[in-house]
């Protein structure tokens, strides 16, 4: 009787193990491409980088300051769009997401960085 309690307990742990290493599987990955209005020079980008590379979830980032967008790999189980928005308004950034397919349109607005936030 000892022996059929012990079996029955490895296979119900062997099968929570199994379980739980089937959840993190699971964890999806999204790409958002997020147009970043105000990212105008090499230091937006290192300011970009340096925050928003180590947010919850985030496995992959690409910036371009030519089309001015932030390209976006994450788990979908840890974060989403809107904590991303969020963590880019922390550094003073506005950041939109891009529909897919959907072609930034570069803001060419004279800027100068003299009195630009970093």
């Amino acid at each position: 009787m000892k022996q059929i309690l012990v079996i029955m307990c490895c296979a119900i742990v062997a099968i929570s193990s199994a379980s739980a290493q089937e959840t993190k599987k699971k964890s999806k990955k999204e790409t958002t491409t997020f147009l970043i209005e105000n990212m105008q020079c090499e230091n937006c980008i290192k300011k970009i980088e340096k925050n928003i590379a180590f947010e919850k979830g985030v496995t992959d980032l690409t910036c371009d300051l030519s089309t001015h967008t932030a390209k976006v790999t994450y788990r979908t189980d840890k974060t989403d769009e809107k904590k991303l928005i969020t963590a880019f308004e922390k550094i003073d950034m506005k950041a939109k997401p891009l529909k897919e397919g959907e072609k930034p349109k570069v803001i060419h607005d004279g800027h100068n960085h003299d009195g630009h936030k970093h």
